[in-house]
């Protein structure tokens, strides 16, 4: 990446001061982006750029080879991906990409008929674990794929959801949606499209608090043969517990854990041996690095 990137970013929130931390050493950030003006004062303040409360002025005060990240509340990451691109704008969306299929396609359409590039922060794909059993994968080193099974176990209380729009169904899209975009990522990303699936889903834990279900069990079986299973919750006590994925083939057996799918928790492959692995514990950096 010999060319500097002028950044434009959208959303001061948490996840917006991780891509800056990162935005400094790829190129200049020029300009943020909130309806809050103390945040968005503050935030510019702290990194030495303009600020704008309207995401279309910010977007007016784009120069050439500028990207735009988009790290608003979900219900946004369309109408705004979509005006950035018709700007001419590359753009940096954070997950979930869209809450609809529709919308994911026009993104992907205006991206296309602007000749600009779009990005979808899925940084779980570069973790250290996943990338060696992608490769795994790749190489059929497994076999014939039996079955997977998907254990999404993490902690949301109920301050989480209190005065945001994080828990109503138009705005956050659900469960799936916010905390575990990243794991349905893979299973696609891995095995390919869906062809069924039933589920169970129940609010056990947060009702009159969210409009969705706190946890779910899902079976489904993909386009070629394998089934598998997802197991998620955000009612692990106190803290998050789980993110894991265990494959079973012909030959080997693998398990991705830790909280995040950042870790190599078994492996039994036939004549081999994935090598020691760093745990990754920041995979945001390595992602928004590697996207543009």
């Amino acid at each position: 990446m010999s060319e500097k990137i002028n950044f434009l970013l959208a959303g001061c929130g948490r996840i917006g001061y991780r891509h800056a931390q990162i935005m400094s050493s790829l190129g200049r950030l020029q300009a943020v982006c909130d309806i809050d003006p103390e945040k968005a004062k503050l935030f510019a303040n702290q990194h030495h750029c303009a600020y704008f409360t309207s995401f279309d002025s910010m977007l007016e005060s784009s120069t050439a080879n500028s990207l735009v990240a988009i790290c608003t509340p979900n219900y946004l990451h369309a109408p705004q991906s979509i005006a950035a691109l018709q700007h001419k704008l590359n753009v940096l969306c954070e997950k979930p990409m869209a809450l609809t299929g529709r919308d994911c396609a026009d993104m992907i359409q205006a991206a296309e008929a602007n000749q600009k590039k779009l990005f979808i922060v899925k940084q779980n794909r570069y973790n250290p674990a996943v990338v060696a059993v992608k490769k795994l994968l790749d190489a059929n080193r497994l076999g014939n794929i039996y079955s997977i099974q998907l254990s999404c176990f993490w902690n949301r209380n109920n301050h989480y959801y209190e005065n945001t729009w994080k828990g109503k169904k138009a705005l956050d899209g659900g469960t799936l949606y916010t905390q575990f975009s990243h794991f349905i990522d893979l299973l696609y990303w891995m095995f390919g499209d869906v062809k069924r699936l039933q589920a169970i889903i129940k609010n056990s834990a947060h009702q009159g608090i969210i409009e969705f279900e706190d946890n779910g069990a899902v079976t489904l079986e993909f386009n070629n043969g394998i089934i598998g299973s997802i197991n998620y919750t955000v009612n692990a006590y106190q803290k998050n517990m789980e993110g894991s994925l265990t494959i079973f083939g012909e030959k080997g057996t693998v398990k991705i854990g830790g909280q995040y799918l950042n870790k190599l928790e078994y492996q039994a492959i036939d004549n081999y041996t994935i090598p020691t692995l760093p745990v990754e514990t920041q995979p945001i950096n390595m992602a928004i690095m590697k996207a543009p």
